[in-house]
């Protein structure tokens, strides 16, 4: 078994991978999740019988979303891009089979009929599958890491640089902002004090789970990256303090106005590390007595982060708003799109005359190009749902859940809670926080067992493969007994 300090090592001193590896990923989910779609599609179409039973919608969703996202960071991580392309051309075949099999009409008349066509607008579906996707992927890499199949580039990076993982905690950070209440437009109730005061109160679990894995990590010797967040800081930590002190700010200010408070909070924070000796203190290991030396990292880093989650804030609440045309959410969808471009512009004039990217400080440079990538991202998977209710249309079958649903009649609606209580997608979204949770105790339970670093590439994929399994049935278990785990 390796030792804790070769653990470490081993995850330490990494550069991280080149912005374009890292939004060519953001392809793959998306694919993903339209693959399962048009299966279910075509499979009605061939006059298959549904919802089938709750251990072979656990397996269809497992092997078609979980599955391929385990591969491409592990074995096929070499070959991600001939992966991309393999199963876009295999979902375009199916489109082309879907549409071909329509009752109707020549090709423009039906995207006519579609793009002027309506959506049920309770939700925002793709808001839903970006949440769950970035926490399956989370639970993914912080078990991957630990074998030597993940590539080092994709792990996070020591100061400098775009590693995937440094993205995935970015992306965490800004799909809780998304849905945040503020975002969502919902009321205040009572003064703006009290609603701060019951924000501070609403994040005790997580304060709770902080100091929890705090403890365990202390006391069973696990490694420890120091320079991750600090010698006691961990994540839990900074998601916390992240949703109290924007929860002050959106007090304050309105919520249209957040991607100034980002820009600005993003942009002093910049200032500072430039003109003062934060910088240095923040890069330079030297020896660390106190709290603030020795946690430097994490407690620095929540200000970047903060900027992050106003960003997001101002993202959901643009999203969030009622549409129920099919060519408004086009229109979202190019801007979108449009906003991601001018992000990743930003990006390479903050890289040329500020710094590059680094998650260590949360810097200008790293909340631009996590804001970046996470709307292109989210854009990815828009395009995917928009896709795939073109498919529900023109095969006037529309129970495939966590997407859009065309407008229609309620005849359907027991049939669609069937397939929705059957669905991994809302399994993980029914307990996002509880399923965080277990991937961090499997991962720790999984390195007490497994001698992850010298274990070989066929047992460290088939052990990840096991990892995910037992968190999806667990979840999938939790889902489909309508048990939600929320305490506060």
């Amino acid at each position: 078994m390796a030792s804790p300090d070769e653990k470490v090592a081993f995850v330490s001193n990494l550069n991280g991978t080149t912005l374009t590896e890292v939004s060519l990923g953001s392809f793959l989910a998306p694919l993903c999740f339209l693959s399962r779609g048009l299966f279910l599609i075509v499979f009605h179409l061939g006059k298959g019988v549904l919802p089938f039973s709750w251990a072979a919608h656990l397996l269809l969703d497992f092997t078609a979303l979980i599955m391929p996202l385990v591969l491409s960071c592990t074995a096929l991580s070499d070959i991600l891009h001939f992966v991309i392309m393999g199963i876009a051309a295999v979902d375009f075949a199916v489109l082309y089979l879907v549409y071909k099999n329509r009752k109707q009409g020549s090709l423009s008349s039906t995207i006519d009929r579609f793009v002027q066509g309506r959506v049920e607008s309770n939700q925002v579906p793709f808001v839903t599958v970006f949440r769950v996707l970035v926490n399956v992927k989370t639970a993914i890499s912080i078990l991957a890491v630990d074998f030597s199949v993940f590539p080092r580039r994709y792990a996070k990076t020591e100061t400098y640089g775009t590693g995937v993982m440094d993205f995935g905690v970015g992306a965490y950070v800004m799909a809780n902002a998304l849905v945040c209440p503020e975002a969502r437009g919902k009321d205040v109730q009572g003064s703006k004090i009290s609603h701060v005061l019951k924000q501070f109160i609403s994040v005790w679990p997580l304060v709770l789970l902080g100091f929890v894995r705090l403890a365990s990590v202390k006391s069973s010797g696990y490694h420890e990256h120091v320079t991750e967040y600090g010698v006691h800081w961990n994540f839990f930590f900074t998601l916390a303090i992240v949703r109290v002190v924007a929860s002050a700010l959106l007090a304050l200010f309105p919520v249209n106005s957040s991607w100034i408070l980002a820009l600005l909070i993003g942009g002093t924070y910049q200032v500072i590390l430039e003109t003062t000796g934060l910088k240095s203190f923040l890069i330079h290991n030297n020896e660390r007595a106190g709290f603030l030396q020795e946690n430097k990292e994490g407690i620095f880093s929540v200000v970047g982060y903060i900027a992050i989650y106003m960003a997001g804030v101002q993202a959901g609440h643009y999203l969030m708003q009622s549409r129920t045309l099919v060519r408004d959410w086009i229109r979202v969808i190019r801007n979108l799109l449009l906003t991601s471009f001018g992000l990743f512009f930003a990006l390479y004039v903050c890289q040329r005359c500020i710094e590059p990217v680094s998650r260590r400080m949360a810097n200008l440079s790293f909340c631009v190009w996590t804001v970046a990538q996470a709307t292109f991202f989210l854009t990815c998977i828009s395009f995917a749902d928009l896709v795939l209710l073109f498919s529900k249309v023109v095969s006037n079958f529309s129970l495939v859940s966590a997407s859009w649903y065309p407008y229609q009649n309620k005849k359907s609606d027991n049939m669609r809670n069937n397939m929705d209580a059957l669905c991994l997608v809302q399994s993980v979204n029914r307990n996002q926080l509880l399923y965080f949770l277990l991937a961090n105790i499997m991962t720790g339970l999984t390195n007490v067992f497994v001698d992850t670093l010298n274990s070989s590439d066929v047992l460290g994929v088939s052990v990840l493969l096991l990892y995910m399994f037992v968190n999806s049935l667990v979840i999938f278990i939790l889902h489909i007994n309508k048990i939600t785990i929320k305490f506060w």
